[in-house]
């Protein structure tokens, strides 16, 4: 899907359908224009891109393919942008990252993503809605761009800080093997988000203090603000990776500290009947007769009452021995 949207002293003009009108609309003075392409297959995007706009065919390859890091190149004439829009998937623990390219000149900004990105259409409908957007510039797209995906990131670390509290109190209720899984993904989340904010960073840093011809002195501020926004987002996923190591650790903690208390349960157990296992053994090696045939004969064999008295007291003692020097508490 390709879409234009042109305007005139912050009024929308009038905007034909087909592609072959962004020509006419780049000639005529005092327009600003913004083109988007979305899902829009290379094959149909790159003749628009090298024939009505003029960018190099190396700018033109490096937004046709998504596989860049965000970073800023300076083409004199324009700017190519790449950035990442984020979208958190926490249950299929997965972070997914959209590549949103950007082609920003003097009176036009153009865009290129293949799939839907939330911040974007906001600021799309943002432009369509308020006069304020369209007075300020091509430039201020590319602001509103930035600062809109920065709170997205603000939103996806939300969530994952939830997502880091509520597994932190199932480690402590309920510890099994699905916990470890999801300590591991929010592991692994954490560490591509850090992989995706700095250099969302240092795009954002570049932007605000380099003199680029395509961005008004006055905008920079605005990019300096976007820039402390991803900078504190920086230190909090920093923030994050260690707390969700430490998740690890106290999950490693818990199962060592129930695994000593079976251990110990067992070895009361074990312990508990290790004189009956010796007094039944020594005794039933046949060193006493049957004293009498009577109905009886236990009544009348003191040996056997002695090691029936034994066994049964024997538990007894151990136990309250092993309580009063605190074993079993």
């Amino acid at each position: 899907m390709i879409r234009i949207q042109a305007y005139q002293n912050g009024s929308p003009a009038q905007v034909a359908a087909e592609p072959q009108a962004i020509q006419a609309l780049l000639n005529e003075p005092g327009t600003h224009l913004w083109v988007d392409f979305q899902g829009e297959p290379p094959e149909r995007c790159e003749p628009i891109l090298l024939e009505i706009f003029n960018f190099h065919p190396l700018a033109i390859e490096d937004a046709l393919h998504q596989t860049h890091i965000p970073k800023v190149d300076d083409w004199e004439r324009y700017l190519y942008i790449a950035l990442h829009a984020i979208r958190l998937l926490p249950e299929a623990g997965e972070l997914d990252l959209i590549e949103l390219d950007i082609f920003l000149g003097e009176r036009y900004i153009v865009t290129h993503h293949d799939f839907p990105i939330a911040s974007l259409e906001r600021v799309w409908e943002a432009f369509q809605k308020d006069e304020r957007h369209r007075k300020s510039g091509v430039d201020h797209v590319l602001y509103l761009l930035a600062d809109e995906l920065t709170v997205d990131f603000m939103r996806a670390v939300e969530e994952l800080d939830q997502e880091i509290e509520e597994v932190e109190d199932l480690v402590f209720s309920k510890p099994n093997n699905q916990i470890v899984q999801r300590v591991f993904t929010l592991k692994r989340i954490t560490m591509h988000l850090r992989r995706s904010l700095s250099p969302m960073r240092e795009v954002l840093n570049k932007l605000a203090r380099d003199e680029y011809s395509q961005i008004d002195a006055r905008d920079r501020i605005y990019f300096r603000d976007v820039y402390d926004h991803l900078v504190r987002l920086h230190d909090i996923a920093e923030g994050l990776r260690d707390l969700v190591g430490g998740v690890l650790d106290t999950y490693l903690s818990v199962i060592n500290n129930r695994m000593n208390d079976i251990m110990k349960t067992l070895t009361l157990i074990t312990t508990l009947f290790m004189p009956i296992s010796f007094i039944s053994g020594f005794f039933g090696m046949n060193f006493f007769q049957p004293v009498s045939a009577s109905l009886m004969p236990w009544t009348e064999n003191l040996p056997f009452l002695l090691t029936m008295a034994l066994i049964l007291l024997t538990p007894a003692g151990m136990t309250l021995w092993m309580r009063r020097r605190g074993w079993m508490q």
